[in-house]
């Protein structure tokens, strides 16, 4: 069984987030989901609309989504692959070349982002009405 894993916040849900999914379960045949917690949002100074395990119980109804593990601080990512026994960690291609460190233990893809789409954009075309 060849293992995927990818990281977000996953917040206000939208078709950008389904597509990346939907590519990284392609690349094998379980996808685990790190996701990151609302403790480590603020560390990244990050604000959510839904908490950690509203956001947790919307991924694990995708049907893409084999598991989801919190995602508590950067540095956890080696023992994600490594404990999770992945193959393949996956991240969109703005963070081209930030997850090199994770070669010797897996395969790194990056990949394209869905144009037009993001939850930054949907706060800001929220916060214009």
């Amino acid at each position: 069984m060849k293992k995927v894993i990818t990281y977000g916040t996953f917040d206000l849900l939208h078709w950008g987030h389904i597509n990346i999914l939907k590519r990284a379960k392609d690349l094998g045949d379980h996808l685990t989901v790190a996701l990151s917690t609302d403790e480590f949002n603020q560390l990244k100074h990050k604000t959510t609309y839904h908490n950690y395990e509203n956001r947790k119980v919307i991924l694990e109804a995708i049907r893409y989504v084999d598991k989801v593990i919190p995602e508590t601080k950067w540095e956890q990512k080696v023992d994600d692959v490594v404990n999770n026994q992945i193959d393949v960690f996956v991240m969109g291609d703005d963070w081209k070349g930030e997850f090199d460190f994770l070669k010797p233990y897996c395969e790194v893809i990056y990949l394209p982002r869905t144009v037009g789409i993001s939850t930054t954009k949907i706060k800001k075309d929220l916060h214009k009405n």
